[in-house]
């Protein structure tokens, strides 16, 4: 039997008020790993973290140690970085800044780093990035997110969010009989993840007749905005039959507003990243969907081709970790890799 979530509306209310107030928070502390479902930051400025005696370093630029997915891919890098005593590995925080980012590139190159690791944010500051680093010799590689002019990068590691998106809905649609009215909720507009899951999602719809998308907005891979959105839509009182999101904290606030509202019982909720957060959803028989991205193994891949690049090594364009979908049949595999 499976349990599930039922939470007050005042418990619920109180939560996200806590949620908002975490994502607020600057202190300067190390990634924690993914066991501990932790949300973390580091410095906004180049902080080195770990083995300061080392014969190399590395500087390692992360968008917002506040997203958990990230501090995910963070807690890869420093789980490898531990393995590697002869090298120092920097970490800046970027706080969802892309000018920061530029920032803190900028002062790697001038500390003369051996390679630089980066998620990419912006594309046309990613582009600046890619082309000072180049100009300076100092091989760079983006982890996770790509962008147009990922030719002159050193090399890529991450997943092919295409291919997420379309795993999410084909499930969606087999759940569905291939009809029913869906929601889409986009992640920050522009952004890889966001063009190629949800590009990945109409493609499966254009098959069939009887789907049509009713509302498709932006809640920029935010859990609390996910909510809020999802009470807008519940409010048009237009009928949904399933919401499918960009990422797993979206679809978490999609899964709460409409608990709150008592509409969670005939709606099919699909997210992607496969956090536990998710995973506890979906063995409480809320969330039916979602596909698992292998944050640890981009993190700790990309730390590790970055310092085979440092160290003058010939190291592959590109390397994807695949993803995986996840349903009620195969959960407790992917809820044992969060043990």
């Amino acid at each position: 039997m499976r349990v599930l979530l039922k939470f007050p509306v005042i418990f619920l209310l109180f939560a996200l008020i806590m949620l908002i107030s975490g994502c607020t928070s600057s202190s300067s502390v190390t990634p924690a790993s993914p066991a501990s479902n932790a949300s973390t930051t580091t410095a906004t400025t180049p902080t080195t973290t770990n083995n300061t005696s080392g014969k190399i370093t590395i500087g390692v630029s992360i968008p917002n140690m506040n997203d958990r997915f990230i501090s995910y891919v963070a807690s890869g890098m420093q789980a490898y970085a531990k393995t590697q005593p002869d090298v120092t590995v920097i970490y800046a925080d970027a706080k969802n800044d892309p000018s920061t980012q530029l920032q803190q590139i900028k002062e790697f190159i001038a500390q003369d780093v051996k390679a630089i690791t980066f998620l990419p944010m912006d594309p046309t500051i990613s582009k600046t990035i890619v082309d000072l680093a180049n100009q300076a010799n100092i091989p760079i590689i983006a982890v996770n997110r790509t962008f147009k002019e990922l030719t002159t990068i050193t090399s890529y590691i991450g997943s092919d969010s295409l291919t997420a998106g379309t795993l999410q809905m084909n499930e969606v649609a087999r759940l569905l009989g291939g009809k029913g009215n869906i929601a889409i909720m986009d992640g920050d507009m522009g952004s890889d993840a966001q063009v190629n899951r949800t590009k990945g999602n109409k493609e499966v719809i254009a098959k069939y007749p009887n789907m049509k998308i009713i509302f498709e907005e932006t809640a920029n891979y935010d859990r609390a905005k996910g909510m809020a959105l999802m009470a807008k839509w519940l409010a048009s009182k237009q009928h949904i039959d399933a919401v499918v999101a960009n990422n797993d904290e979206m679809i978490i606030g999609a899964m709460l507003a409409a608990q709150v509202n008592g509409q969670d019982q005939n709606i099919i909720f699909a997210g992607v990243d496969g956090t536990m957060d998710a995973l506890n959803f979906m063995k409480a028989d809320k969330l039916k969907v979602t596909v698992f991205q292998n944050a640890a193994a981009q993190g700790s891949k990309g730390l590790q081709t970055t310092i085979e690049a440092a160290n003058g090594k010939k190291v592959a364009k590109e390397i994807i970790i695949p993803y995986e979908l996840i349903t009620q049949a195969n959960e407790e595999k992917y809820i044992a890799k969060w043990k």
